[in-house]
């Protein structure tokens, strides 16, 4: 299994124990990562203002791609959805096709249909399969009880992705991880969007939205919130005591990647899976594990 790797702007910058978790259950696990340094933004955070502009960058990343490998991963859900329909469109459009190539041959590329982009989490349930991870585990995490954070753009559109799951009724991302034999609780607002979006605009909202969340998660006692979005994990990681002081609340709830907590269950060292680098520290968590 060969894919190159795609990490977006936000995990190299501020969410660096996703990608070290993530390369490091990879090589665990058989997955075999090929670093192209001239990946670019993806194209997301322009599409508002100009969605030509953003299809151009997203097919310049595709193009680059299509030279190296077959296969894209990527870890950010705005990455995926952005480039898996971009991808798709120009797929199915030979018309778009051709209006994007005649702009990306001034830069020597050339987009070429055939890729296919999966997020890292997808890879582990349909490409590494339930059962190839549960005969890696050497840790079982039974002590510990999460609830799981999908992230919007993981599931919808979900017709760009087609249909690979059920977007009002997920349970693929539970499932990966049960592998790990943590319990998995559901709580009543587990698909509403974690207020990122309008961050940058409406700063009050965005902390509303997310405190909703925090509130249900923190009512089940759970020893941690999973994401596999940089962008809500800074939502509710990153902003945690910002909402904390606002609303005159306390949560001191972990949030963690799920390459982490499958990486502690694969036995991987705790050092090489970034939780130093979390802002909320897990020690809790860490110490019902090592402890065990």
């Amino acid at each position: 299994m060969k894919y190159a790797l795609f990490l977006g702007c936000t995990i190299s910058i501020r969410e660096q124990n996703y990608e070290m978790a993530t390369r490091e259950v990879a090589k665990k696990l058989g997955i075999e990562f090929i670093d192209v340094e001239d990946f670019s933004c993806c194209g997301f955070p322009i599409r508002p203002t100009s969605a030509e502009a953003s299809l151009l960058i997203a097919a310049r990343n595709l193009a680059i791609a299509a030279e190296i490998s077959e296969k894209i991963c990527t870890l950010c859900n705005a990455c995926t959805s952005t480039l898996t329909e971009a991808n798709k469109e120009l797929n199915n459009d030979k018309e778009l096709r051709k209006k994007v190539n005649k702009e990306l041959i001034n830069i020597g590329r050339k987009f070429k249909p055939g890729l296919n982009i999966k997020h890292f989490s997808r890879i582990l349930y349909e490409d590494v399969g339930l059962e190839g991870i549960k005969k890696k585990i050497v840790n079982d995490l039974s002590c510990l009880r999460f609830s799981v954070h999908y992230g919007c753009h993981y599931l919808r559109p979900s017709g760009i992705y087609d249909y690979f799951e059920d977007a009002e009724n997920p349970s693929t991302f539970e499932e990966l991880v049960e592998t790990t034999g943590a319990e998995v609780v559901d709580y009543k607002n587990k698909l509403d969007c974690c207020g990122s979006p309008i961050l940058g605009v409406e700063e009050n909202i965005a902390h509303s939205i997310a405190k909703r969340k925090l509130d249900s998660v923190k009512e089940n006692k759970v020893d941690a919130l999973i994401t596999i979005c940089p962008f809500c994990s800074i939502m509710f990681e990153k902003s945690q005591k910002k909402i904390e002081a606002k609303f005159n609340v306390e949560y001191n709830l972990p949030v963690l990647y799920y390459p982490q907590i499958l990486g502690l269950a694969l036995g991987i060292n705790i050092e090489q899976l970034g939780f130093r680098m979390n802002k909320i520290k897990p020690d809790a968590l860490l110490g019902k594990v090592i402890g065990s």
